[in-house]
Order: C-alpha cells, then sequence, then structure tokens
C-alpha cells in the first residue's frame, strides 16, 4: 500500500520550499513599490507555516519511499503546488477568478506558457517575476531539486527522481548517487541560466527582462512581461540568444551533465537523440524559411529565414515565444510547427512532446513490422544508438502513444462538445498537451485562453497536467490496482 504519511512529509517540505522561492517576487516587489509586497509577504508565511506544519506532524510516522509512493507524490505535487501557486495571483489581482489563477499556476509549472491574462504588461512586475519564475521551477521539476537536498533531512529520494524524470534518465544514474545526479543536473541548469541572463543583458535586455526571459526560455515556457513576446524586443541580437538557449534547452541535461562532466563534446555525437534533434530543427528552419520566402510572405529570404528560425525553434522545443503571428502564415507552416512541438525535444529536457526518443523507436518499430512481413521468422531487433532496445520497453512507448493519442482525441471531443471550433479546440489540445502554449485560430501566438469559459479551462489544465507527466505518472494513481495490497 501507498505509504501515505511518507508522502505527505515530504509534501510538507516541498511547500516549504515553494513558500521560501516567494522571496524573489518579494523582493522585487518590494524594490519596484509595485504594491504587491504585502500578498507576497502574508503568501509565503502561510505557505511555510502551512508546509511546515504538515512535514513536522507526519515526520514522526514517515518511513523510506518506495516506487508507488513516488507516483503518488508527483501526482500530489503538480496538483497541490499550482493551488498554492495560484494564491499570490487572487490576492493580488482581485477580478481574477481561482480557476483563471490555477491555470496561469499550472501553465506556469508545466512549462506549458498558455495565458488567461490579455495583457500581461499592465501586470504588477512582481507578478510577472513570480510566473516566469514558476516556468523555471517547473522546467527541471521541483522534485528534482528536492533529491538534491532531501538525503540530508534523511528521506530518499531516488524512488521520486526515477518517477518525475522523463525518458532514459529513470534507469540510468549519471553518477553513483541519485542526489549527486539531481545536483549535477541542478548545476548545469543554473549555468546555463546565467549564461542565458548575461547573453539576454548582453543583447541590450535591462536585468529584469533578462532574469525573466532567462527563466522562461531555460523552462521552456512562453510566459514573458510583455504582450508581444520577443516582438517587443525588435532585435536580431535578442532572437539569437534566445534561439541558442532555446536549442540548449531542449538536449537532454543529462548530455549536458555528462558532456561537462568529461570535458568532451563527443557525449553529444554519442547520444542517440542530440544529433537527429539538431537535423530535425535545421532542416524544418531551412524548409520553412524556404516556403515562406517561395510563397511571397516575405520579400526577402533572409528575412523570411530569420523569422523562421526565431519561430520554428521556439515552437519545436515547445518554448511557444513568438515574433510574428504564425499563425496567418500559409497554413503548412503553422500546421508543420504544431507537428514538430509533438515530438522534436529530446528525454531529459525542459521540452514537452512525446520526444524525439520515443518517435524514433515508434519509426523503428514500424520498419520492423514491414520487414517481418517479408521475413516473418528473421530476428530484427530495434536499435537505438548501435543498441538493441528490449522488446518490453518497445510495448511500453506503443502503450504511451495509445494513451497519448486518447487523450489528445478525448480533449478534443471535450472542447468541440463545449462550442469551441474544430481548428481552436484541436489546436489548444496540441498546445497543452505537449506544454507548447500557443495553436492556431482563437489561441494563436497573440491572443490569450482568457476567453475560454471555466469548462474549456478545466479541460486544457487537465491536458496540460497529463503532458508535463507524460500521461502514464497521473493516470497510474487512478487505477484500482495502485491503492490494492
Amino acid at each position: 500500500m501507498v505509504r501515505l504519511f511518507s508522502v505527505l512529509n515530504v509534501l510538507g517540505l516541498l511547500t516549504v520550499m515553494l513558500g521560501g522561492s516567494l522571496a524573489l517576487p518579494l523582493a522585487v516587489a518590494l524594490y519596484q513599490n509595485d504594491g504587491a509586497a504585502d500578498d507576497f509577504a502574508r503568501c509565503a508565511g502561510v505557505t511555510i507555516l502551512a508546509g511546515a506544519a504538515l512535514w513536522a506532524t507526519t515526520r514522526a510516522r514517515r518511513q523510506e519511499l518506495q516506487p508507488r509512493d513516488g507516483f503518488l507524490l508527483v501526482s500530489l505535487v503538480w496538483t497541490v503546488l499550482p493551488a498554492i501557486a495560484a494564491v499570490p495571483l487572487v490576492t493580488e489581482l482581485g477580478d481574477l477568478s481561482f480557476v483563471d489563477a490555477y491555470f496561469e499556476a499550472v501553465s506556469g509549472l508545466t512549462t506549458t506558457g498558455a495565458s488567461v491574462f490579455s495583457s500581461v504588461e499592465r501586470l504588477p512586475v512582481s507578478i510577472n517575476v513570480w510566473r516566469t519564475q514558476l516556468v523555471w521551477l517547473g522546467g527541471m521539476g521541483i522534485l528534482v531539486f528536492a533529491v538534491a537536498i532531501l538525503p540530508l533531512l534523511a528521506v530518499g529520494g531516488a524512488q521520486i527522481f526515477r518517477s518525475e524524470t522523463p525518458g532514459p534518465m529513470r534507469e540510468t544514474r549519471l553518477t553513483s548517487r541519485i542526489a549527486e545526479t539531481a545536483r549535477g543536473l541542478w548545476l548545469v541548469y543554473w549555468a546555463l541560466t546565467a549564461a542565458c541572463l548575461l547573453g539576454y543583458r548582453l543583447a541590450g535586455m535591462g536585468w529584469l527582462d533578462a532574469m525573466m526571459h532567462a527563466f522562461a526560455t531555460l523552462g521552456l515556457g512562453a510566459f514573458t512581461p510583455h504582450d508581444d513576446s520577443f516582438a517587443f524586443f525588435a532585435s536580431v541580437r535578442v532572437e539569437l540568444v534566445a534561439i541558442v538557449f532555446m536549442t540548449l534547452a531542449g538536449l537532454n541535461f543529462g548530455t549536458h551533465f555528462l558532456a561537462v562532466q568529461r570535458r568532451s563534446l563527443g557525449v553529444y555525437r554519442r547520444d542517440p537523440e542530440s544529433i537527429p534533434y539538431l537535423v530535425v530543427l535545421a532542416a524544418s528552419v531551412l524548409g520553412i524559411a524556404l516556403y515562406l520566402w517561395l510563397r511571397g510572405t516575405y520579400a526577402g529570404f533572409p528575412t523570411a529565414l530569420r523569422h523562421s528560425a526565431f519561430n520554428v525553434v521556439s515552437m519545436a522545443t515547445t518554448a511557444g515565444f513568438s515574433t510574428v503571428d504564425f499563425a496567418a502564415w500559409p497554413v503548412f507552416a503553422p500546421l508543420l510547427m504544431l507537428f514538430l512541438c509533438t515530438f522534436a525535444t529530446c528525454s531529459g529536457s525542459t521540452g514537452g512532446g512525446i520526444k524525439l526518443l520515443r518517435a524514433q523507436l515508434q519509426v523503428k518499430q514500424a520498419a520492423r513490422e514491414l520487414k517481418r512481413i517479408v521475413h516473418p521468422r528473421a530476428y530484427i531487433p530495434v536499435k537505438l544508438g548501435g543498441t538493441a532496445v528490449e522488446n518490453n520497453i518497445v510495448f511500453a512507448v506503443l502503450g504511451f502513444m495509445l494513451v497519448y493519442g486518447a487523450v489528445l482525441v478525448i480533449a478534443t471531443l471535450l472542447l468541440a462538445l463545449s462550442g469551441l471550433d474544430a481548428t481552436s479546440s484541436f489546436s489548444a489540445v496540441i498546445a497543452c498537451l505537449n506544454n507548447t502554449g500557443p495553436g492556431l485560430d482563437k489561441v494563436g501566438p497573440t491572443s490569450s485562453y482568457a476567453f475560454l469559459s471555466d469548462f474549456q479551462k478545466c479541460v486544457c489544465t487537465a491536458t496540460m497536467l497529463l503532458g508535463r507527466l507524460e500521461v502514464f505518472a497521473l493516470v497510474v494513481v487512478f487505477t484500482p490496482s495502485f491503492w490494492r495490497q
């Protein structure tokens, strides 16, 4: 059975940590004198006290966490913590409903970047800092950070780490101890964030803008403090910095860690995803640039290449930023970009979607089945990176794809049933399930999700959570067998 007190004990500690993270927007509110300091201070105090109380009252009955406990903890964290993160939005913005605030908080922590605000520039600066900070915290996962410090409090973290971290990193330890792995990943994450911040500052952004955009860029979530997203800056240098760091954030952070640890770029060449990922990005950027130029969308190829490079990389990595309303491009381009966001990012990255590793396995499995039709008795293994992949992994990916497709269909039908048009319904679900943010038509890059009804926002919220937890980690908690001895 699930060790509920152990799960609640860790949840209490994570709640304390979330309350502590409110110190940054509180400091900004005090510095900017934007009127939100009191609300942030109260929220931080209440959150820390509530988390500490939960941790203290369950401490005596805690036990070592098992894999099943990890799944429950992950599900609770990604549903409960957004509710806490939504409180500053509700208290500071009095006309904002809790449904809207929860949608915004889930969108931040899942790094989706879909917003219910029609104008973010009217918000207090500290609120925008909090929104982008949520993206950054969710980018690598609050739990991975917790794994790095929980051993200091005699709470094992291996099970949490495996449940939270996507892709092959679940089974592969990059260092001898799981806590060292988590610390190593966070050091890489911190270093890339600092480099991105400095890059934006040198490109012409102010310090606050640079910090908020660095948070959102490394987390690959589309929250920015400007209604026009990156079009606000109209700067090639800013866009180049964003392209570089969006691309890096879409790679496996485990691969970054190993490259730093071994001081070798050969790690990327040996990784089964890195080179295909870069090839897909480059081919898509060049192909869409050429398409836009030949269709006369832009008069010159350099202009088409500039807008294609930023917006294609942004959508493919599920960052969701924009410099133009790409939904107004000839329909092939935005549809291809939506397709890219479903699979282009690497496992172990901060991006969403099914991940390139699963897509590769699906293609290779399809090719194997075609060969078996011709050679029914042949032994044809599925290989990645020169290594044969066990059939149970291939079958697990097939099961994931089935559930992923079912969520896509059901959520789209629910939105359509509630009155939303087909294009907006489908693209909203694609954007939320893959944690990308902007879709097409009414939920395009120049629009927000504010016009949706509460029911439609709840459907999108659930879809974001399912996408962030890669479906199974959340769905398994609702199965009867999960709760049996």
